[in-house]
Parts: structure tokens; sequence; C-alpha cells
């Protein structure tokens, strides 16, 4: 493992051997959280082991225990609890929660997730280990793409800045809605690693990225919003790292990493042997892909070269007739996780969400005591700062940030102001976090 060690190597390992599928009733109980406990320290110690490039032991337990399968159906559920348990649950006329960071745990493990598939899903044995699952996951993408498409036609993405006068849920409202767009990027790149093992995929995988939900032209959309870019006060800004980033003139040229896994997602699903042999060039088809020749200049083809293939098979596609659809019956594997998840909870949401709000999101002082304990051992600032991506940035504000909050060392403020503005949505969560310290 890498120099800086959050696990043990069997420390890990007995983690990897636990992991496990939860019914949607159990989500945020204590035994789920002790999970989403698990899978955040074996989400950092996967990171810190891939930035360390010294081999990545988390990538290999879980392929050697068969886990990717159960991650890929922890994915969905939460997915789902999100979608049809939360909307119910925020309705009901008790619920009045006085701390939300119960919810905001439940919410932030589809992030979690997301964010681990996307460190090992580099590997093809990864891909070959979620078997039938991968069907669930290319389904599960293209609805978070298809909803990020839909929210560059309307907005763009969410704004990171928060005002003191909202109240707590609102403030988790906005904190969910930056976070399902940060997880539609993480989406991204996965389905970039399964486009990867295109040629070993099953016919059925491939006829679903390709027939069933036309992937191809569902990028093309992608990289015409570039939902990751946006002007603001005439500045281009990039969205890396959890946050919007200026970029500087010098570097506007310069291929994003997010344009660059679009790109070599198209490569892979329109180049490949396999792929070109199944997919229907229809007059819809072929117009969606000719746009791309647009993008195809000659700095964007000193960046990735092997992009020189696509822009000769586009300009072959431009002279060709387009392709009838095709009507062949074919027998093919659909994925289950989403319909089972649905069918063992058809009518049942409302009574789901009322056992929650009084077993789960309900806690007392001391539940959030002990809770605040268990975050500070497993979100170690060490850690932490090891695996940012950059340099902190202010709680309230989002300027750099170089002051820590003294109490609790949790949270960063660029000046003594911001803290004390930041205070009344902070202090609380301050206060039981510096107790959890003590408590250790």
């Amino acid at each position: 493992m890498s120099e800086l060690e959050l696990l043990l190597p069997g420390e890990a390992d007995v983690l990897v051997r636990g992991l496990r599928s939860f019914p949607l009733l159990e989500t945020g109980s204590r035994g789920w959280n002790q999970q989403h406990e698990n899978l955040e320290k074996l989400n950092m110690q996967a990171i810190l082991d891939a930035t360390a490039s010294e081999g990545e032991p988390i990538q290999e337990l879980l392929v050697t225990h068969g886990k990717i399968p159960t991650l890929v159906g922890e994915l969905i559920a939460v997915e789902m609890w999100k979608q049809k348990v939360f909307p119910v649950l925020c309705r009901l006329e008790d619920f009045k929660p006085q701390n939300t960071f119960p919810l905001y745990m439940v919410i932030h493990h589809e992030a979690s997730i997301i964010n681990l598939l996307e460190t090992v899903f580099f590997h093809k044995e990864v891909c070959e280990s979620a078997e039938d699952t991968v069907l669930d996951l290319v389904d599960y993408c293209h609805r978070k793409l298809t909803l990020l498409v839909a929210r560059s036609g309307h907005g763009g993405a969410p704004e990171e800045k928060e005002s003191q006068y909202s109240s707590p849920m609102q403030e988790l409202q906005k904190q969910a809605e930056l976070m399902e767009f940060e997880i539609a990027l993480k989406a991204l790149s996965v389905l970039r690693y399964i486009t990867d093992n295109v040629d070993s995929l099953s016919l059925s995988t491939l006829s679903r990225m390709l027939s069933t939900h036309n992937l191809p032209c569902l990028l093309v959309e992608l990289l015409e919003h570039s939902p990751w870019h946006r002007w603001d006060g005439g500045k281009l800004q990039h969205f890396e790292g959890g946050r919007w980033q200026t970029v500087a003139p010098a570097e506007q040229q310069k291929l994003s990493k997010l344009d660059g896994q679009v790109w070599i997602a198209l490569y892979n699903l329109l180049l490949s042997p396999e792929a070109r042999a199944r997919y229907c060039l229809t007059s819809f088809a072929k117009g969606q892909l000719l746009k791309l020749q647009a993008f195809l200049t000659d700095t964007l083809l000193d960046q990735l070269p092997n992009l020189a293939d696509l822009k000769g098979f586009l300009a072959h596609l431009a002279l060709a007739e387009p392709q009838p659809p095709k009507k062949d019956l074919v027998f093919e594997q659909i994925p289950e996780i989403w319909g089972r998840l649905e069918r063992e909870s058809k009518g049942k949401w409302l009574a789901i969400a009322k056992h929650q709000l009084l077993h789960v999101f309900s806690p007392s002082e001391q539940d959030l005591r002990l809770q605040a304990q268990r975050w500070a051992e497993t979100y170690r600032l060490d850690v932490l700062e090891a695996v940012a991506p950059d340099r902190p940035r202010c709680a309230y504000c989002g300027a750099e940030a170089f002051k820590r909050c003294s109490r609790c060392q949790k949270e960063w403020y660029c000046c003594r102001e911001c803290q004390v503005k930041h205070w009344k949505k902070h202090g609380k969560t301050c206060v039981l976090a510096a107790q959890g310290d003590r408590a250790k």
C-alpha cells in the first residue's frame, strides 16, 4: 500500500469481505452506517494507492472477493432511495430534523460508491468481475448522463455558494444538487472505462449501449453542451476537483479531463470492431455524429492523436448512405437490480419513510455524539489532506482558505469574517465533532 496508510492490508481484507447488500428499509441504520464508514475508508485508501502508483490492493481485494456486483447493487439502491423514499420522507408532517447529518450521510453514500468505482474501474479485471451487473451499471450511467444533458439545457450546473439565511434542509437540498452534478461526472468516467473493454463485453451489454441507449449520440450532446465548462464574468471556468476553477487564457485550448473522457468513449464505441459491427448508423445517428467534425481541430488532434482515425471515419460516414433501423429479433439479457428493488418495495414507500423517520432520522444527542466520534475516526485529517485535489476552500465564500476552525479542525476559512458568518450553520456540527474528538 501507499506510504500514508489509512488501512493495513489485513484490515482492508476484513472490510472488503464484510461488504453486503442492505434492504431499502435498512438504509441509514446502524449496520448500514458502519458499512458506509468502511466504504469511505476503502475509498480513501484506494485513492492513496492510485496516487502513489505502488499497486492497488483495494481493487485486487474487490475482485478477489467478488464484491464489485455488491457495490453496483448498493449504488443503485441508494439512487432509488433518493428518488422514491427521500421525497416522501420530506413530505411527512413530523419530519422536522434538528440535525441533517444523518440524511447527508445517506445522500453522500452514492457519491462514495461511484467515486470508488471510478478509481478501480480503470482496470479491465474490475469490469470483468462486475459480471452481469455491468448491464445495471451501464443503465445507471445512462440515467446520470441523460439528467446531465437535461440540466445543461435548463441553466447549467448548480452554484456552490450558500446563504446564511437558508434553513438546514435548504442547505441539504443545495448540497444534494451539487453532489448529483459531481456524481454524474464520475459516472461519465466509469462509462468511459467500460467502453475501454468494449471488445470483451457481452452482446447484451453492447446492444444496451448502442441500440437501447444510443450512447454515441448521447455523448455528442454532452460535447455540445459541455456542462463542466462555463463562463463567469468573462472568464472560462472548468469544474475540476469538486469546484469551479478559472482557466488561464493560455490554457483554454488545453483538453480538460472530462472532454477527454467523452472523446475516448466515442472512439471506443465507434471504431472498435465489435461495436462497429453492431451499431446501426441511421439517418439520425449520422446527423448527430457528423456534428463531431466541427470539434476535431488540429489543436485537439495534437492532444489526442488517435482521434485522426475518428476524423477519417466521419469523413467516410459523410459520403455513406444511412442504414435502415434493424428489425432483427434478438433475445438479450436485461438489467435486474432496479426492477427487483422496485418490485420488493412497491406500495411501501410511505411505510419505509415513516419507519426511517422514527428509527433512523430522529437521533438523540447521545447518538449524534457517538456518530460524530465515528466520523472523526473515519475522516483522518492527514488522509483527507493527502487525497484532496487542491488547497482547501473557505466553507462560507469558496475562496482559497488558510485557517482551520480551531475547535473541530474540520472546516476551513479565508478570514475571520467568513468564519463568524458561517457559525450559524457550522456551530452545532462543530460542537458535536469536537465532543467526538474528546471522547476518543
